[in-house]
């Protein structure tokens, strides 16, 4: 019996390709918040040349334009399949990176609700001396675009194999995520510079067992496998981010911004 089970073991590493991927095997523990980690997506942001200044650009929407919805597990019930959360990573992005400033449109009418009362509450307060508010920062650049491809099972497969009742198997799915941005001048409306990026989605799962009579009426069976799926909001950040990247080396390579000489 315990040679069966090492075979089994052994099988199943050998399978993993790896030693560590053992570890998976058994759920994880609790932890707490952490900071996201800057992707390799980031870096090639963070590393574009530096620009003469900061253009304040303004995003009204950045919205999943796919349409598509998933079942949820053990559920029944659907949720969309990508991120609605795309104006909010792109404000992010473009918070991050040294060529663009940001301001505010999605929650325009919170900051004009906000000023209204901030004039009220002055008017009211006699003591203090009257403060006008400065104008709000105007965009030379509007971005639009948005996630407008989600194609799922773009390429699947595996490998299994199994041998006097032990056995591992391995499977893999690939989708695919399209975003396309533009950057559209505010005061002729012309579009300056239009790219479009995509990820792959990878989804994978690794299965092996024993199953085996190893005396009359007695039955042995083991069976172990971990599966890894990419969260989709970090590949809508990949993508979103080299888009902002392409952006703005398309936009120097057409001089309609300049890098820092």
């Amino acid at each position: 019996m315990r040679k069966i089970i090492i075979l089994s073991l052994v099988s199943f590493l050998s399978a993993c390709s790896a030693l560590d991927q053992a570890s998976k095997l058994f759920p994880p523990e609790q932890s707490l918040a952490t900071k996201m980690l800057p992707l390799e997506s980031f870096k090639e942001l963070k590393a574009l040349p530096k620009p003469k200044g900061a253009i304040p650009v303004s995003v009204y929407a950045y919205r999943d334009q796919t349409g598509q919805y998933k079942p949820q597990a053990n559920v029944s019930s659907f949720s969309t399949a990508v991120t609605q959360g795309g104006t909010s990573i792109l404000m992010q992005a473009l918070s991050d990176s040294d060529w663009f400033l940001p301001v505010e449109r999605e929650g325009l009418q919170n900051v004009l609700t906000e000023r209204k009362i901030t004039r009220a509450a002055n008017q009211a307060n006699k003591a203090t001396e009257h403060i006008e508010l400065p104008p709000l920062t105007t965009a030379k650049i509007l971005l639009e675009g948005g996630i407008i491809s989600y194609d799922s099972n773009t390429k699947t497969g595996g490998f299994g194999a199994e041998y006097f009742g032990i056995g591992a198997s391995e499977l893999y799915r690939e989708d695919q995520i399209t975003v396309y941005l533009r950057a559209v001048d505010v005061r002729t409306g012309q579009v300056l510079v239009s790219v479009s990026t995509n990820k792959k989605v990878l989804s994978q799962e690794l299965r092996a067992g024993l199953f085996r009579y190893v005396s009359f009426k007695r039955l042995a069976e083991i069976e172990g496998g971990f599966s890894e799926n990419e969260p989709m909001h970090v590949c809508v950040q990949q993508a979103i981010e080299k888009a902002i990247t392409e952006l703005v080396m398309k936009g120097i390579e057409r001089k309609v911004w300049r890098a820092e000489t």
